[in-house]
């Protein structure tokens, strides 16, 4: 126990600074994933069996095969076209990954939505798109809150495997820490604490946004 209190008070700073930066790649990641996603869904619930198939065949390939090699084939895959940094190159792999997941929701959401609605909107001359921006996609994005919300935080916790490139957020960092300090257990610990209490934070603010939603909809 004295190891860890001392090991942590003394790379509070440098656990900190890799926590924001996991932070940092979660967000930019799961930004990108949910433009994925909603393209991805729309191409889903398509009248065009093309369209339709190009979506089932995406969501199969990345929901069936594990993140890690995903993130190997995407980061040196991509790198024989562009050169990318370890950053964006993970921000990338994770929003391929999580928009697979992301369009399911969405895809869940969306036809969850009593289709009259839609039938109603047309039927007074509003457009397609107009009828799916104004009526459709603000009822399925109140739908599709928790789930987004259960994703995001497997995002959040996924995004350790980036280490794997080089990237030092929490996990690369407890590895280096144990390296310099030959306190594994301790150093791990530690970045596992960084993790519970930036999940339980976004646990709680997603649990405040959940309660806010159902009241302005009771209010409704």
């Amino acid at each position: 126990m004295e190891d860890f209190l001392h090991l942590l008070g003394e790379t509070w700073f440098g656990f900190l600074k890799a926590a924001g930066l996991t932070v940092q790649l979660t967000a930019v990641s799961l930004v990108i994933a949910i433009c994925i996603g909603l393209i991805f869904a729309f191409l889903r619930i398509s009248d065009s069996k093309v369209l339709s198939g190009i979506a089932k065949t995406y969501i199969t390939v990345i929901r069936g095969t594990p993140l890690i090699l995903q993130i190997m084939v995407l980061y040196f895959g991509i790198a024989k076209l562009i050169l990318l940094t370890d950053f964006w190159a993970g921000a990338l792999a994770l929003a391929i990954h999580n928009g697979a997941y992301i369009a399911e929701i969405f895809r869940g959401t969306i036809q969850s939505i009593d289709r009259g609605q839609m039938e109603a909107a047309r039927s007074l001359g509003m457009p397609y798109s107009l009828a799916m921006r104004r009526i459709i996609l603000p009822q399925a994005f109140k739908r599709a809150i928790p789930p987004l919300g259960n994703q995001f935080i497997i995002g959040l916790k996924d995004s350790s495997l980036v280490g794997l490139l080089g990237f030092q957020e929490l996990y690369l960092a407890s590895q280096s820490t144990a390296a310099r300090t030959f306190l594994q257990f301790e150093s791990y610990a530690i970045a596992g604490l960084y993790y519970l209490v930036l999940v339980l934070f976004f646990t709680f603010v997603l649990n405040k946004l959940e309660k806010r939603m159902d009241v302005e909809k009771a209010g409704g």
